[in-house]
């Protein structure tokens, strides 16, 4: 094995142990944990994260990755824009039937739990999720809604708030608040607020 192919086999167990241990204890995550889940010393963690916030920061930005790539093949380019936001808010909902739900659920909770602990990993969090959110931005931008095309303004002020109507539906699918909140109820909502939004110059 190459140096650089055991840097990666290292990055990518530690932050599978991250996950397993974060999402457990929040702020009091122990590095020495982390590191022995993972099979490494805690000075692989600075070596290859620089501390403990930006384990958590690469934690975050590893979670996020997949989804939002994912979302560009759930989403085709020649859907006009309620027709990707159905899509889109479909395939949020069927993440919540997922085997990962209840984690990926204790990890948000736990990651805002730790950005409240400290402001400066808390800044640092947003700034990571907002470069992902720049996928879903770019997604809606320029598709066809009522006789014209979606601005980059519109498509962030959409964004942010079927970001923020999701995550609160997730939270009460998976908790068990929200039972009859199907795919078309996620698809129904996320339209009307979609029309409502994109209306914003």
């Amino acid at each position: 094995m190459t140096r650089a192919e055991a840097r990666e086999r290292n990055r990518r167990a530690l932050l599978d142990a991250a996950f397993q241990v974060v999402s457990r204890d929040g702020y009091r995550a122990r590095l020495e944990e982390i590191a022995e889940r993972a099979g490494v010393t805690t000075g692989a963690i600075y070596s290859l994260f620089g501390s403990k916030n930006g384990l958590v920061v690469a934690l975050v930005a590893d979670y996020l990755r997949p989804y939002y790539e994912e979302l560009e093949q759930q989403v085709p380019a020649g859907l006009d824009l309620l027709e990707a936001v159905d899509a889109f808010a479909r395939h949020y909902r069927r993440s919540c039937d997922g085997p990962d739900a209840l984690p990926r659920l204790s990890l948000q909770i736990t990651l805002l739990d730790m950005a409240l602990h400290d402001p400066d990993l808390g800044a640092r969090l947003a700034t990571s999720v907002r470069s992902q959110e720049d996928h879903l931005i770019a997604l809606f931008t320029g598709r066809s809604y009522n006789g014209g095309a979606v601005t980059a303004h519109q498509a962030q002020r959409l964004a942010t708030a079927l970001r923020a109507l999701f995550v609160g539906l997730t939270q009460g699918v998976t908790l068990g608040l929200a039972p009859d909140a199907d795919e078309q109820y996620f698809a129904d909502v996320a339209r009307a607020l979609a029309s409502d939004v994109s209306r914003g110059t």
